[in-house]
């Protein structure tokens, strides 16, 4: 399913590229099959891999608090919030992202035997040989291709460009994980993030279709996009699970601290990227 969501991607962000060529109505509809295919595909490794950062994460609060408690002499007192309510915790979130998981696996299956999916499999293998292209365009032309795939480039420096990377400036900012914090989600803070991500995705796959050889000197700057995505969603989880009706006071200052965890893990993420991105474009 992994390769199959991948090569989804490609071609829709092919046909975003290109789509100055092609027939407009076609194009708008074959982009928004393929990204309601990329989005079922990627739900179940999504709801995963957000489970296992989110439980791994509480491992290693519960283990600190533990190391923190044991170099301090024992002087009778309780046992504090965040070991108490760790465990419940985790176990709430497994029950949640477990659901959903397995929600998104029995979706993906639906999915991949429905008419709409082997409609759009039709539709992308006719690709190969009969492109609807709109008339009155050079769609052979190399010098209207570059032009285009180079439109890339200029709406990923427009975009990097209207990011905060000042306030990015430092690895854990409290100013901005508490604007972050504001809103479900991090919204909308995060937003301008993950257009970036995606329109850096857009360039590279823009790249690869001219056969162009994959940048070195921005993929780092692609992996903390990634970081920072995966941050905000767990984030996310994790404040949605703190909202959870009748939980425990402890299961909820568990919940909130983790939260706050995700988001340093942003604004960790944000300050990588602002350094790397600099570095590359002085390349």
């Amino acid at each position: 399913m992994h390769a199959l969501r991948g090569a989804a991607h490609r071609v829709e962000a092919t046909l975003h590229t290109f789509r100055p060529l092609l027939e407009a109505e076609w194009a708008e509809h074959l982009q928004g099959e393929l990204n309601w295919l990329s989005a079922v595909l990627g739900s179940e490794y999504a709801c995963a891999h957000r489970l296992g950062r989110l439980l791994g994460a509480l491992r290693r609060l519960r283990d600190e608090e533990g190391a923190r408690a044991a170099a301090v002499p024992a002087q009778g007192h309780p046992e504090g919030p965040l070991p108490m309510g760790a465990a419940r915790a985790g176990a709430l979130l497994d029950r949640q992202l477990t659901l959903a998981r397995n929600r998104a696996h029995s979706a993906a299956l639906d999915a991949l035997g429905s008419a709409r999916f082997h409609a759009v499999a039709d539709a992308v293998a006719v690709l190969a040989s009969e492109v609807p292209y709109r008339r009155g365009t050079s769609p052979h032309d190399p010098e209207v291709i570059g032009a285009l795939a180079s439109l890339t480039s200029h709406r990923l420096a427009d975009a990097i460009a209207a990011l905060p990377l000042d306030r990015a400036g430092a690895p854990y900012n409290a100013e901005a994980s508490a604007l972050g914090s504001a809103a479900p989600g991090g919204e909308p803070q995060d937003a301008p993030w993950h257009r970036v991500r995606g329109l850096l995705r857009v360039r590279v796959y823009a790249a690869e279709a001219l056969g162009a050889a994959p940048e070195a000197r921005t993929a780092p700057g692609a992996h903390a996009l990634d970081r920072h995505r995966e941050a905000a969603d767990a984030a996310t989880a994790a404040a949605a699970a703190a909202r959870t009706p009748r939980i425990a006071p402890p299961t909820a200052y568990a919940l909130g601290v983790l939260h706050a965890v995700q988001r340093q893990e942003v604004e960790a993420a944000r300050h990588t990227f602002q350094r790397v991105w600099r570095e590359a474009v002085r390349v």
